[in-house]
């Protein structure tokens, strides 16, 4: 400390309460900003990026990661809140609201003279009650589909209208339980997630199989085949070179067709040994149908003898749908032909193909026991498919989330009104000694900022719609906020439902980002930070 300080210790407290008012600022400026994308009624912000592509959106995760934020404090909370998204899948929005709010309400206390640290404890404290208020609130319940139905609904209306929230609804739940397996977690990797720029939103859809984004690439192959055994293979089909620099040396026309037609001949033994299991399966029935999908190439003379013999053949596959696609139609994907046998084949209903301008797509489904399923989100433009395809993401944790933690939490501000009541309640404060009951009051108030703002979207007056919930709270009822009247209505009865574990990270988090900020006394100028100097060199 310098000897001015020294003499002037009002000096080092003006400091201090110059970084604390930055980092309260700049944690209210972003609440600010998505306050108003809360909730189903929430409005929409438009980014722009520098090349002039536009992205309309209200969901807070897109937002913090695309927006250009230049305050550290800002920052420090916009990371926080998306990994609170990238942990839970959703709660960004409301972990930057309770943020800033802890922030707002700490200044209060803070400028009547309380040291930050006071009110911190107080919110230790708090955050600790809240959580477990929070497990004595939530609502245990088994894996049921009308309840996770409830729950997707309640995530997809938040991101979207409210029209293709209710239709995308079942598609999800119906996506996720298709792999769920219990007692296993289901593994949402398995729910392919693609897109076609096509008719409308509304015409998304579930498809109970696989959907590849290419087509046969012989123009005599058939469009359509029923009751498809497939052959999922990993064999080149066509005259590969080989490793090492080679060539054909020959001194005349003959001597040169000999030499094709020898390396010729280990292609068409693998064809004949394909053909030959098809015959054996499909033998001379016009109803039944024979499907090559292969990881490697097949050439144009190895198509022309599939397609004489009736085979459609599909040629590079992706990596990862040839591994979806055992889990799908079963069979096992063959690296040799030489064990060809019906044991390896899968079964489809249906494969057909769809040409969609110059783009040609594969769907294959009416398949029997599917492990893995595909969701064709379709839109008019690439704007409306990726606002679809973030809230699908977000609905697709949701249900996750409850078959997980077999349990939810009744949505609408019921939960904020209540552990707020329950932290005001003289039975808690009595509990709480000395200063740090500040803090404890200071954090039922930040709590209440998720209510206010739902009201404040909805367009109804914020003290009214707060005074009510807590009245009919007082009364002994757990009430949401019903946000068409603005009135307390029951979240249970209605279906209005969040996810417990978005709920129990985002207090912990913004208590703790909250907390850090507070006890930030200086804001320094660092160096490259993760870089250390080199031995020898400037220190």
């Amino acid at each position: 400390m310098s000897a001015a300080q020294l003499l002037n210790p009002k000096a080092e407290s003006r400091r201090r309460g110059e970084a604390l008012k930055v980092n309260i600022s700049a944690g209210e400026g972003l609440q600010q900003v998505l306050a108003s994308n809360l909730g189903p009624r929430g409005t929409l912000k438009m980014l722009v990026d520098g090349a002039g592509a536009i992205k309309l959106t209200k969901d807070g995760n897109v937002l913090l990661r695309e927006m250009q934020i230049q305050n550290p404090t800002a920052v420090m909370i916009a990371r926080a809140a998306t990994a609170q998204d990238d942990i839970t899948g959703d709660g960004t929005t409301s972990c930057v609201l309770l943020i800033g709010e802890l922030l707002k309400q700490a200044d209060r206390y803070i400028s009547e003279g309380l040291h930050p640290r006071v009110i911190t404890d107080g919110y230790e404290l708090a955050k600790n009650e809240a959580l477990q208020f929070l497990d004595k609130f939530k609502l245990e319940k088994e894996v049921d589909r009308e309840l996770l139905l409830s729950v997707a609904r309640t995530a997809l209306a938040t991101k979207l209208n409210a029209t293709l929230a209710e239709q995308l609804t079942p598609d999800i739940v119906d996506a996720v339980l298709a792999i769920y397996n219990p007692p296993e977690k289901p593994d949402l990797h398995m729910v392919e997630i693609m897109t076609m720029q096509h008719r409308t939103a509304a015409d998304t859809q579930l498809i109970r199989g696989l959907a590849l984004d290419h087509g046969a690439r012989h123009p005599d192959m058939p469009k359509r085949v029923e009751n498809a055994y497939i052959l999922t293979l990993n064999v080149s089909l066509e005259y590969e070179k080989s490793e090492i620099n080679s060539g054909f040396y020959y001194s005349s026309a003959d001597q040169r067709e000999k030499l094709v037609a020898s390396e010729r001949r280990f292609v068409d033994e693998k064809l004949r040994k394909i053909v030959e299991l098809k015959k054996e399966v499909c033998g001379n029935d016009p109803k039944k149908g024979f499907v090559i999908i292969n990881q490697k190439g097949i050439d144009p003379l190895s198509l022309d003898v599939l397609v004489k013999n009736g085979i459609y053949a599909l040629r590079r596959a992706k990596r990862r749908n040839m591994e979806r696609l055992q889990l799908i139609c079963g069979g096992t994907a063959m690296n040799s032909v030489d064990d060809l046998s019906k044991d390896v084949l899968g079964w489809a209903g249906t494969v057909y193909e769809h040409q969609l301008g110059e783009e040609k797509y594969t769907f294959i489904e009416d398949v029997k026991d599917p492990k893995s399923v595909t969701l064709l989100i379709k839109g008019p433009n690439q704007h409306t498919i990726t606002q679809i395809k973030d809230a699908v993401r977000d609905g697709l944790r949701s249900v996750y989330n409850m078959i997980v933690d077999k349990s939810v939490v009744p949505g609408g501000g019921a939960f904020q009104i209540a552990c707020a009541a329950h932290l005001n309640s003289e039975g808690f404060r009595k509990q709480v000694k000395g200063k740090a009951k500040y803090g404890v009051s200071a954090f039922a108030d930040a709590l209440l900022i998720i209510p206010k703002t739902l009201a404040a979207n909805s367009g109804h007056d914020i003290q009214d719609s707060l005074a009510l919930l807590q009245d009919e709270y007082a009364e002994g009822n757990v009430v949401g906020l019903d946000l068409t009247e603005g009135e307390p209505m029951d979240p249970i009865q209605r279906g209005v439902f969040d996810s417990f574990r978005v709920l129990r990270n985002c207090i912990a988090s913004s208590t703790g980002i909250a907390s850090n900020l507070l006890l930030c006394d200086e804001m320094l100028k660092a160096r490259q930070m993760g870089r250390q100097p080199e031995p020898g060199g400037e220190s």
